[in-house]
């Protein structure tokens, strides 16, 4: 399996409205509960109106359209960065799983993804 690096930095933002998420944004993940509106922007796009967020995330995106039949990719991949002990900030689009780490794991994370077995490109 291929893991794709992001080359781009990352933040974590809570925000307390929908503020300015109609503007374009290069990479956006948005998620509304009752509770929050939460999104992973670039760093240099961190929206008006964010009330606390966390800079310094880096992402591997897996390769290709996943099929919602498979099972464990995610698990497995959390598992070896869990392992070495490496946290993470996961997020899930309909074609496929992104892997957040921070950026001072980042080398670290794809040298243990690479070494189980996955192309990190």
């Amino acid at each position: 399996m291929t893991l794709e690096r992001l080359p781009y930095a990352l933040s974590v933002c809570k925000l307390s409205g929908a503020g300015d998420l109609s503007r374009p944004y290069s990479f956006l993940f948005a998620a509304r509960t009752d509770t929050e509106l939460s999104l992973v922007c670039r760093t240099e796009e961190v929206p008006a109106g964010t009330i606390a967020w966390e800079d310094g995330w880096r992402a591997f995106r897996i390769a290709g359209t996943l099929d919602f039949s498979l099972v464990g990719i995610l698990s497995r991949i959390t598992g070896l960065l869990a392992d070495g002990g490496i946290g993470l900030f996961a997020v899930s689009t309909y074609d496929t799983d992104y892997v957040l780490v921070r950026d001072a794991d980042f080398a670290r994370a794809a040298d243990a993804l690479s070494a189980a077995g996955y192309a990190v490109v």
